[in-house]
């Protein structure tokens, strides 16, 4: 079995129906689920000009490889009606895979670690939540090291259930 950290996003439709969604078909698709962050809400981040983000750090325990995972997550965004139209634009939900155990990927579809994790809060906050003392397997510092020293200054608001 494998751990994976998923980041969850979205900023279109009803966000938190499609967090849940997205969790189901995760479970179902994917592995299960064995904890979830709080959900936090960012002014989007690269292009401005959209309604901001939610944002939901899981973790997961999985008999996929990472480009199974892969895979299947893309399966899951398109069934949730994902349309990629512009890089880092409005969307109905965005999963990402930012860690898998202690592996390094480094493909054209799959960059593990997520290659801008170190760089934004809205991933480190939910993901120091639920492990903040797990290690960057490139940078080899902790999530709270990361966060602590995150060049990013977008405010990250956890939001009532």
């Amino acid at each position: 079995m494998n751990t994976a950290y998923l980041l969850i996003g979205g900023n279109l439709g009803n966000r938190k129906e499609n967090f849940s969604r997205a969790v189901s078909l995760i479970n179902e698709q994917c592995g299960s689920l064995t904890k979830s962050s709080s959900v936090y809400e960012t002014e989007a981040w690269g292009i401005t000009d959209q309604p901001s983000f939610l944002n939901q750090a899981l973790e997961i325990v999985t008999e996929l490889n990472a480009r199974q995972l892969m895979r299947k997550i893309l399966k899951i965004e398109k069934i949730m009606g994902r349309v990629r139209k512009e890089k880092l634009g409005p969307r109905i939900i965005d999963i990402d895979i930012l860690l898998f155990e202690n592996e390094i990927h480094d493909l054209r579809f799959l960059k593990i670690p997520h290659p801008k994790l170190q760089n934004r809060r809205f991933v480190l906050v939910p993901l120091a939540e639920i492990n903040s003392g797990l290690q960057h397997p490139v940078l080899r510092k902790t999530i709270a090291q990361l966060l602590e020293e995150c060049p990013d200054n977008l405010e990250v608001k956890k939001i009532a259930d």
